[in-house]
């Protein structure tokens, strides 16, 4: 009997060590509403912090926006989230910190972020045309934007990856006004029925011209969709399954998804659109959707404030997060660097460039964003915002549920409000004038 017991002994204890074993380490962890720290203790006034929370509330009481949620962090710290408003104001539902959000093209910079997880394995140089995965493009057109009745002519150069990481390519997958056959048209849209996968339709929409030769011009559009397409081809995997495993898991990001599960539905915000009298209405209520196996790279990914903050506090440490590291720090180097010299970056406007996955602040005077040089940031078509000050280690996260978003200035004056909290600062206590430091 003694043996006997000493033997349950043994194996419990077993079963505990391998229990501790494969759990995972406290980074790892699902990410859980993060504790905020004192403003004051990373150079950020409580006081000044508080007019987020009313400028928010202003556009909440003129019912332009039904709600918000707001993250601030500063040298790795959270200092604010705040949760105003309504997630679905027709079912009386109030937003919350774990709110799930459209991020819409917010998903562009973790699926460029793959993609340079895949360039540090030596899987390619950022100049190596996208024809070695993708054959289709081995032989692309382009027809410029004027001369539809011109024949397309052979494109100058190869698109590369480094064309597709900065929408500087100029494919797109889109058939409209492009010339097409009513072949092509139907190989595009594979008879009206659309495509199981996205490579399946990158693949066919190989036979639309570009709309410039690739590097000539900056434009918003598909580009990040062949990025997703590499990820998939170099990789072996979905992109879902890539971005689970390589990205979300490591950072504990749970609630990070191309489909929300059903039992966190009634956690997503409802989507809204303005009206004449500047009031919104309901566009879109949440519900659940069946899940497929189309994964885009421009679009698609559900997340959460606090989520997303791992990711962004990942980038802005240099690839690294909680002792788990994805990305090299010369990696983040190169990708929050301007790519794209001087061409215009038309959705930002004047003032930024474009790196890989980011559009990149070149010149404060020319933008209202109350930002540094080499800030980074992009956001998404349902209003939501990210970008990052290096400058000052300071992160920004606006999270509202609204389309179209531009008829108002939420967006840009987000800067604002933050950056006024900002009471020291890590390059000099002083202002400075053109550049140069103050004379005392």
């Amino acid at each position: 009997m003694f043996e006997l017991k000493r033997l349950l002994l043994f194996a419990a204890v077993l079963f505990v060590a391998a229990a501790a074993w494969m759990a995972p380490a406290a980074g790892l962890r699902a990410a859980e509403e993060p504790a905020l720290v004192a403003p004051e203790s990373v150079g950020m006034s409580s006081e000044r912090l508080q007019r987020i929370d009313t400028y928010v509330q202003e556009y909440i009481d003129t019912n332009q926006i039904a709600g918000a949620v707001t993250l601030v962090a500063r040298r790795g710290e959270v200092v604010h989230l705040g949760a105003q408003g309504w997630r679905d104001k027709a079912a009386g539902q109030p937003m919350a910190p774990d709110t799930i959000f459209e991020m819409a093209s917010m998903t562009k910079p973790i699926v460029s972020a793959a993609l340079m997880m895949l360039f540090e394995e030596g899987r390619f140089l950022l100049d190596d045309p996208i024809s070695k995965w993708l054959p289709e493009y081995a032989d692309h057109t382009v027809r410029l934007p004027g001369y539809l009745g011109a024949p397309a002519v052979a494109a100058a150069r190869p698109v590369t990856v480094r064309h597709v990481l900065t929408h500087t390519s100029g494919l797109t997958m889109r058939p409209d006004n492009r010339g097409l056959t009513q072949a092509q048209r139907d190989k595009v849209t594979n008879g009206g029925k659309g495509h199981a996968t996205l490579r399946e339709h990158v693949r066919a929409a190989a036979v639309i011209p570009g709309y410039f030769h690739p590097g000539d011009r900056w434009l918003y559009g598909d580009s990040t969709n062949y990025v997703a397409a590499l990820v998939e081809e170099i990789s072996g995997q979905s992109l879902d399954v890539f971005l689970r495993e390589r990205i979300f898991e490591p950072l504990g990001m749970d609630d990070t998804f191309y489909f929300v599960p059903r039992d966190k539905v009634d956690r997503v915000a409802a989507i809204y659109r303005p009206i004449a009298d500047g009031t919104i209405e309901l566009a879109r209520a949440p519900k659940f959707v069946e899940p497929t196996r189309y994964f885009p790279g421009i679009a698609g990914l559900k997340s959460t404030a606090v989520d997303y903050i791992r990711f962004a506090q990942m980038i802005a440490n240099g690839g690294e997060l909680d002792g788990v590291r994805l990305l090299g720090r010369m990696t983040v180097n190169n990708m929050i660097t301007n790519q794209t010299g001087a061409l215009p970056i038309d959705v930002r406007g004047p003032g930024y460039g474009f790196g890989l996955g980011y559009g990149i602040l070149t010149n404060p005077a020319r933008t209202a964003d109350a930002l540094s040089v080499g800030s980074y940031t992009w956001g998404g078509a349902y209003g939501t915002l990210y970008w990052a000050d290096p400058v000052e280690d300071l992160i920004g996260i606006l999270l509202i549920q609204l389309r179209p978003y531009n008829h108002f200035n939420i967006r840009p004056m987000f800067s604002n409000v933050v950056t006024q909290a900002v009471v020291d600062s890590l390059a000099d206590q002083r202002p400075k004038i053109m550049g140069h430091a103050t004379p005392h």
